[in-house]
């Protein structure tokens, strides 16, 4: 591999005006693919064969046409009067009546279905009121039962100032759903809210709202560069990474927006690419561009340069299928909007390693003596023909007390860890959102007048086809009511819908709890628990559904598919890394420390998060597939770091040196790189905490701290403490192993320096370049 990478890396420094061709044609084809062939992006979290999917299948089968509630385009306009006036108030239902008028003729939205059901909520609940009661003297139930189901389902608060209308837009599925009927929605609302009223509005179709910008990204560049310049001391060769990687991320986000084509695709999806895209992209660049500064020392521009791709090109190659391992093995798991995520971000991490391998050379031929220019400061102190850095300096520190500073660092993420042990999970609702979105503001209404579990009602499918008798068929309808009344945590069941053949109902439970409340949870489980008896009791067959229960069991799903994908995720990568490494002990000990950051990252972001320390976000459930997303995700950036770090080690220790001698040396060159491409990494997932989705917010957070664990604290202190103690013996590998794996010479051994115009000192030109490089030439023990 190191040969082929040498040979890439000077054609396209040779050619570089070709590479510079097909990489903007690339751009611009993709470019005009997705501007007339993309759809809009969705949130769909759904599991096939999860309990409440096969409830929701029963529900079809006995009311066909009842539709997929993951599917439909429902629009839930709430309105409020004035504290203290009612809807009826003359003023307010003149603007309410506007309003409705309004909203009729809202874009998708059928003609029947608009005359139906866009009315006044005062109107249908007095429908209701009718329905109910009259219902309820046929049936002869007691006014109290009527009252509760009336309080249960009817749109307008008890103290008439809180409404709400709903309807379903005429489309196939939520992707369907164009801004433009967002947008007049939204007007429709602005108009009421300038006439008195509170309107506010959320719902399925409602996804979109608000629309992120990209500040985020563009702080993370800011300080990307800065640490860049300080890396380098060179403004040009600082810009180079970040162009790279812009060229990566914009392709890989073109990619995932193509990708609507055949899938549905989330909208954290391109999100996550652009984290990733950027952070990676930017860390390969610097790690060749370093490279072949380092290279410039010995050999020419173009010799340097594919040396550089051969070498660190190598270890970029290893450390780049790392993380696409982890994001592809997403896919494993088998759940589809895990999967789309995985791979799209795995996609673009491929991109940014071709950039990477290929741009960053071509950008070398066409600037050649000019790649260091805008010089800020030298570079290295040379000192008795060897060079002192930071990086060294470190390494003594360490190896001073490794025994101490390896506990140390234990220690405290063993005690960042503890707080994991309360997560709750949970999938974005509309409950969870910021709180100055209109979604939030309409939630927190309903909340307000009709109660908490509003919003997380569970539908009880009851399927009497197989009670012989049509008079027990009924009387297994009440009979699963009132067991469902029963439970606890229950404010109010009651039979919502009876087919035409009357041998299926569905049953509607309203919690007394909001969705994301544990209680909420501890209720489906409960009715879960107790289908059993109440199947033998009636005959029937019940299973429980909707919205509420499906992200429940979502939730759990990813919850219990966390292990087999760490121990997918984990077995892949560590059998490369004895690839890499030749050892067996050296893969061991990055794979614990991994866990430990890992660990100690969903402790500090339950603090932060669920329990709501310093305040950043409202508290509440944690995504429920961000642990995972953290596994896969930092699992791959810490090998990075492993790989990068490490190989310099394995490269001195298999050249002579011993092996406390070695570390040393990794971290002589490695060091500064390693904290730099850190940083850079925590710069770019840090900047997303500012967005205003939670999930994303979220996922910065937890990327960035996971990155400033492991990089700071297990790789720069655990790990090289841990190889001090071990010495010899971290580079162990039976033999019988040795001849097994193949030998992918990630170090770029075989790359020796070729006759005397490569070896030594450079020619005159070169000479000059390395001044401007700031980069001394001087023998060290090795060269």
């Amino acid at each position: 591999m190191a040969h082929a990478l040498y040979r890439l890396g000077k054609a396209a420094y040779r050619r570089w005006p070709a590479v510079f061709a097909i990489w903007i044609a690339l751009v611009v084809a993709l470019g005009a693919v997705a501007a007339t062939q993309s759809k809009p992006m969705v949130d769909t979290f759904s599991i096939p064969g999860i309990p409440s999917e096969q409830a929701m299948d029963l529900q079809n089968e006995l009311f066909p046409g009842s539709g997929d509630a993951l599917e439909e385009a429902t629009v839930t306009v709430v309105v409020a009067a004035p504290e203290g006036e009612k809807l009826t108030d003359p003023a307010n239902a003149k603007a309410l009546d506007a309003l409705l008028a309004d909203l009729r003729e809202t874009p998708q939205t059928d003609a029947q279905t608009a005359k139906e059901a866009i009315v006044s909520p005062v109107d249908a609940a007095a429908g209701v009121e009718k329905q109910l009661t009259d219902a309820g003297k046929q049936n002869r139930t007691p006014q109290a039962v009527t009252d509760a189901n009336l309080r249960a389902v009817s749109p307008l608060s008890e103290d008439g100032r809180i409404g709400t209308l709903s309807w379903d837009l005429d489309v196939d599925s939520v992707g369907d759903v164009e801004q433009s009927t967002r947008d007049a929605i939204e007007a429709d609302l602005q108009t009421a809210r300038d006439a008195g009223l509170q309107a506010e509005v959320n719902g399925s179709a409602m996804q979109g709202i608000p629309e992120t910008g990209g500040t985020s990204e563009l702080i993370g560049i800011a300080f990307a560069l800065v640490v860049l310049v300080l890396t380098f001391g060179s403004i040009v060769a600082a810009g180079m990474p970040i162009l790279s990687a812009l060229v990566g991320v914009g392709i890989g986000v073109l990619g995932v927006s193509i990708a609507t084509v055949f899938t549905e695709i989330g909208t954290t999806t391109p999100i996550l690419a652009t984290m990733l895209g950027l952070a990676v992209g930017i860390d390969y660049s610097l790690f060749i561009l370093s490279r072949y500064r380092a290279e410039l020392r010995h050999a020419d521009r173009e010799e340097a340069i594919g040396l550089a791709v051969g070498r660190a090109g190598s270890a970029v190659v290893f450390a780049g299928l790392t993380v696409i391992i982890a994001l592809a093995a997403f896919s494993v798991v088998g759940i589809p909007f895990l999967t789309s995520m995985g791979l799209a971000a795995a996609g673009t991490v491929l991109v940014a390693v071709l950039v990477s391998l290929t741009f960053i050379p071509a950008l070398m031929g066409a600037l050649k003596g000019k790649a260091f220019a805008g010089r800020v400061r030298q570079d290295h102190m040379v000192t008795e023909g060897e060079i002192i850095n930071n990086g060294t300096r470190w390494a003594h520190v360490v190896q001073r007390k490794p025994v101490v500073m390896a506990l140390a660092v234990v220690a405290l993420l063993v005690a960042l860890a503890v707080p994991m042990k309360d997560i709750h999970l949970g999938l974005p609702t509309d409950s969870t959102a910021p709180t100055d979105t209109t979604q939030r503001k309409a939630a927190d209404l309903v909340t307000e007048g009709f109660g908490a579990g509003r919003q997380s009602p569970l539908l009880v499918v009851v399927d009497a086809r197989d009670v012989a008798d049509p008079k027990a068929a009924q009387e297994s309808f009440g009979a699963v009511t009132q067991w469902a009344a029963g439970q606890e945590g229950v404010e109010n069941a009651q039979v919502a819908q009876v087919n035409e053949d009357g041998t299926g109902a569905m049953v509607l439970v309203t919690p007394t709890t909001s969705g994301d409340d544990v209680a909420t949870e501890d209720l489906l489980h409960s009715l879960r628990d107790g289908q059993g008896g109440i199947e033998d009791q009636t005959g029937a067959t019940v299973g429980v559904t909707g919205l509420t229960a499906i992200q429940v069991d979502v939730s759990e799903r990813l919850l219990d598919a966390l292990v087999p994908y760490l121990a997918v995720v984990v077995g892949l990568a560590f059998v490369l890394l004895m690839m890499v490494f030749r050892s067996v002990l050296v893969p061991l000990t990055a794979t614990l420390g991994f866990l430990l950051s890992v660990l100690g990252t969903l402790g500090a972001t339950v603090l932060v998060f669920q329990e709501g320390l310093f305040g950043l976000v409202d508290p509440a459930p944690l995504m429920s597939f961000l642990p995972m997303l953290v596994v896969g995700i930092v699992f791959g950036l810490a090998m990075d770091y492993q790989v990068f770090l490490v190989t310099r080690m394995r490269e001195a220790y298999v050249h002579g040196e011993s092996a406390p001698a070695a570390v040393v040396e990794g971290f002589r060159f490695g060091a500064r790189v390693v904290t730099a491409a850190a940083a850079i990494m925590i710069s770019v997932f840090a900047a997303f905490v500012l967005q205003d989705d939670t999930l994303v917010k979220s996922i910065g957070f937890a990327l960035a701290v996971a990155v400033l664990l492991d990089a700071f604290l297990v790789r720069q202190v655990l790990i090289p403490a841990t190889m001090f103690i071990l010495g010899d013996k971290a580079w162990w590998l039976p033999r019988w192993l040795d001849k097994v794996l193949p030998n992918v010479d990630v170090e770029g051994e075989s790359l020796a320096r070729e006759g005397g115009r490569h070896a030594g000192p450079v020619a005159d030109e070169d000479e000059s370049e390395l001044q401007t490089a700031g980069v001394g030439y001087t023998p060290r023990h090795g060269d």
